[in-house]
């Protein structure tokens, strides 16, 4: 059996010890209400001053990016390459909750909402946006290639997907696995300070922990809050195209309001009921799309954009992930960095909600699922929706190839102009669209819930009633007070919190490695592994 070997991750807090109980909320004391005067004094000077605070918060944004452009593209790297290492190593074999523990979900279900939550919606949005606007030079190229030839299609797709693939994803892996050993092998509140009790012990219950809670939250908050005010503006977008109907405002907020409602239903029937449906009817939805667009369309183009993708990710993912010495430099802190800087501090919402539904899972199971699973999907996905693109703009088919990318929200529904039934396929379009921003909605207000709660996952309903109902609330009066002015100035806040955002990831790497090398030693020592 070996010698005895203490476990170094023991606690006395217990969550939600230091809660308070207003109106039959359970909130936890420090981070609610600091969380909530920091969001509404940002959002309510956002709203009196949009223009300015879109130029200030865009100011840092820029900074950040232009400043740190080598630190976001180093760290993301590391995380790809500990993620993969986690497959490999002899702690794949620990089960998150225990040896004996089994998954709450099936596997088809926990994957379909560790995927809507991840990325869905922005599938969505860029499949064909992104592609178009490499391979047309619509805001540069990638690594200076010349616009609208073969290596520039090539390299469209391939940039593309690194922007999709395993760094995003090795993010959400990194920050997920950590949530989840602490909370399920360590008896942890699921909550972002528990993934620190490696480095600061039980300081972490304290202010530093609180602010790290904090800043989660906020983050999840503001990303939320414009990924959803974006996302009317698509739908909005979309009807226009397709109907006829006005994009204006009025359409923003009932698609808003619309949205919230379908998410406090959602939230009321619960994480079995609500979650886990809209994701697997997401899922369902999202493959008769892909499958209509792959034998409707250019079907043999698409199989060849398959490998075309593939090949370019994979030939250049290197020099994409280089920091140094790049001639495309605007293209670069536009794209890449900006896009690194977004996933990051999109992380604390996405890794604390595949926590919260990965119970059960082996480490090699989770990495897997979580990393490279969705990387094979969304090579799929976008060789079908940006292949079918370019290859209309290369025939000169439709107003991408007259007119090239004008509007990005609209390009999804310019593609599908040139397919059959194009306004079923639009309306199905339009229909994602929203049941992927209601599952965030409510996925989100989970996670919100969890950290609001000192890192309960059982929590009144009323509270994440509460959440989801601000999220709207939020979006709603960024659109109506601001408009894009607004929503680009919350947004800068977010990408801009991907800098600390990175840094305390590498921590978490850090405590991540600890800790499972700790519980590998126990449980060799006690015969369970």
């Amino acid at each position: 059996m070996g010698d005895v070997v203490k476990d170094e991750y023991q606690t006395d807090y217990v969550a939600g010890q230091d809660n308070i109980n207003p109106f039959g909320l359970d909130l936890h004391a420090p981070v609610f209400p600091i969380t909530a005067v920091l969001v509404v004094a940002f959002v309510v000077g956002t709203l009196i001053f949009p223009g300015e605070a879109k130029e200030l918060l865009d100011g840092a944004k820029w900074w950040t990016i232009g400043q740190f452009d080598w630190f976001f593209l180093v760290s993301a790297n590391i995380f790809v390459v500990v993620s993969l290492a986690l497959i490999f190593l002899p702690v794949g074999k620990i089960r998150i909750g225990g040896m004996d523990a089994k998954p709450d979900f099936s596997t088809l279900s926990w994957f379909s909402m560790l995927f809507a939550a991840g990325m869905g919606i922005g599938l969505m949005f860029w499949a064909v946006a992104e592609p178009v606007a490499y391979y047309t030079g619509w805001y540069e190229t990638p690594l200076g290639v010349e616009a609208e030839t073969p290596e520039a299609a090539k390299l469209a797709m391939g940039a593309t997907m690194y922007h999709w693939g395993l760094h995003p994803w090795a993010i959400y892996a990194i920050v997920a696995l950590s949530l989840a050993f602490f909370a399920y092998n360590k008896n942890m509140p699921l909550t972002m300070r528990s993934a620190f009790f490696p480095l600061l012990k039980d300081r972490v219950w304290g202010w530093p922990g609180h602010i790290i809670d904090i800043l989660a939250v906020v983050a999840t908050i503001f990303g939320l809050a414009t990924s959803l005010g974006f996302g009317a503006q698509q739908a909005a977008s979309g009807l226009d195209y397709l109907f006829g109907v006005s994009s204006g405002i009025n359409v923003q907020m009932a698609i808003i309001t619309g949205v919230t409602a379908l998410a406090l239903i959602s939230v009321l029937r619960g994480l079995d009921g609500g979650v886990k449906v809209l994701s697997n009817f997401n899922m369902g939805l999202a493959a008769i799309l892909l499958l209509f667009v792959i034998f409707a369309g250019p079907t043999m183009a698409i199989l060849e954009t398959l490998w075309v993708t593939s090949s370019s990710y994979v030939a250049n993912a290197v020099p994409l992930s280089n920091p140094f010495g790049r001639d495309d430099e605007a293209w670069f802190h536009g794209w890449t960095v900006f896009y690194w800087a977004w996933w990051i501090s999109w992380s604390p919402f996405v890794g604390m909600f595949i926590a919260r539904v990965s119970r059960g899972r082996t480490v090699r199971e989770f990495v897997t699922a979580v990393l490279i699973v969705p990387t094979v999907i969304t090579v799929v996905w976008m060789s079908s929706f940006g292949g079918s693109a370019l290859e209309q703009i290369k025939q000169g088919i439709g107003a991408l190839a007259e007119d090239g990318l004008t509007e990005v929200p609209l390009a999804m529904f310019q593609m599908f102009a040139n397919l059959p039934l194009t306004e079923i396929v639009s309306f199905v379009g339009i229909v994602l669209v929203l049941v992927f921003f209601v599952t965030s909605s409510d996925s989100g207000s989970l996670v919100v819930d969890s950290i609001t709660a000192g890192g309960k996952t059982d929590a009144p309903t009323a509270q994440r009633v509460f959440w989801v109902v601000m999220e709207g609330a939020i979006a709603a009066a960024l659109i109506f007070g601001g408009g894009e002015d607004a929503l680009g100035a919350i947004q800068a806040v977010a990408i801009t919190a991907g800098l600390p955002f990175t840094v305390v990831l590498l921590i978490m790497t850090w405590g991540l490695l600890k800790g499972l090398s700790h519980e590998r030693q126990l449980l060799l020592a006690e015969g369970k592994l």
